[in-house]
């Protein structure tokens, strides 16, 4: 193992920190906040462009405080099931990836001044409460991510947050619609953490990682995966019928036998079998939020 890792090159050991198979994610919300700006006619380019790289970064951030301090508090090894931890397996020093996790949220604030300067301060909250919470996720005293709170995080963050802000620093206004919109972009991407934490419930309950799947069982999870993934093609038929009558609207139906396939990987896969199971997710909740954004764009 470890001559393997020291024929990784530093880039891609760049790479593997930043978990490049849940980054589709960080696109998802831009992608739909920024159709909604269009569909009022208040799309602007640079603002969605520096909201999209905030996103990626805010997603690759807690990544890194993830891979950092479970190593630091001995809840990674190289024993794992999921995917290899870039510091646990000696790919990436601990100061090196100190050093990564304050130049990643340092950056994000920057350009997330631009942002506040094309809108107002509540962004400015936002995006500082953003970050803070994106440590807090699995750092700190009190980890999010461990005490059966990173389901709702997630939701709210890349979901709500993700998209209602994306379109707020367009158009300087919250609608319905962006609301609506924005709640299969978060539950689609809290399927993400939901297949993660359904692959590592043994050993999250043995390294006393308290997340949602260890706290309320196996078959609860799978059952809110399917749940989740029903609203989101529940929210968008309710757009349809109640905010858009435009077929357009109902593109994302098209992924629908994805979404199928997703639901019997789900509760027939186990182990690592599910990583699998997590970069489809991924994938299908990136293209998911691209049929809504373009179907709404185009309306």
């Amino acid at each position: 193992m470890i001559s393997e890792i020291k024929n990784v090159g530093k880039i891609q050991r760049w790479i593997v920190a930043s978990r490049p198979k849940t980054l589709p994610a960080a696109f998802a919300p831009v992608f739909v906040g920024s159709a909604l700006a269009i569909n009022i006619n208040s799309f602007k380019l640079l603002n969605a462009f520096v909201a999209l790289t905030c996103s990626i970064l805010i997603q690759i951030g807690p990544n890194f405080v993830n891979d950092l301090f479970d190593f630091l508090s001995g809840k990674d090894s190289l024993k794992r099931v999921g995917p290899t931890r870039a510091v646990a397996s000696g790919m990436v020093s601990p100061i090196e990836m100190k050093y990564a996790i304050l130049i990643t949220f340092g950056i994000t604030f920057l350009l997330g001044l631009f942002l506040v300067y094309e809108s107002d301060y509540w962004i400015l909250m936002i995006g500082v409460l953003s970050i803070l919470s994106g440590i807090a996720y699995t750092a700190g005293p009190f980890p999010l991510a461990y005490n059966a709170l990173g389901d709702i995080f997630v939701f709210i963050f890349f979901g709500l947050v993700g998209t209602i802000g994306t379109f707020y620093v367009q158009s300087i206004e919250i609608t319905q619609l962006s609301v609506l919109a924005s709640i299969p972009v978060g539950a689609l991407i809290t399927n993400i953490l939901i297949v993660n934490n359904l692959r590592d419930i043994d050993e999250d309950k043995a390294n006393r990682k308290i997340t949602l799947a260890v706290l309320l069982g196996k078959s609860f999870t799978k059952f809110q995966y399917l749940f989740q993934l029903g609203v989101s093609y529940a929210v968008v038929i309710y757009i349809y019928f109640n905010l858009i009558n435009h077929l357009f609207v109902l593109l994302p139906l098209v992924s629908l036998p994805i979404g199928v396939a997703l639901i019997k990987m789900i509760f027939a896969y186990k182990g690592t079998a599910l990583n699998k199971t997590l970069a489809i997710t991924a994938m299908f909740s990136a293209l998911f939020s691209l049929l809504l954004a373009v179907g709404i764009a185009l309306s």
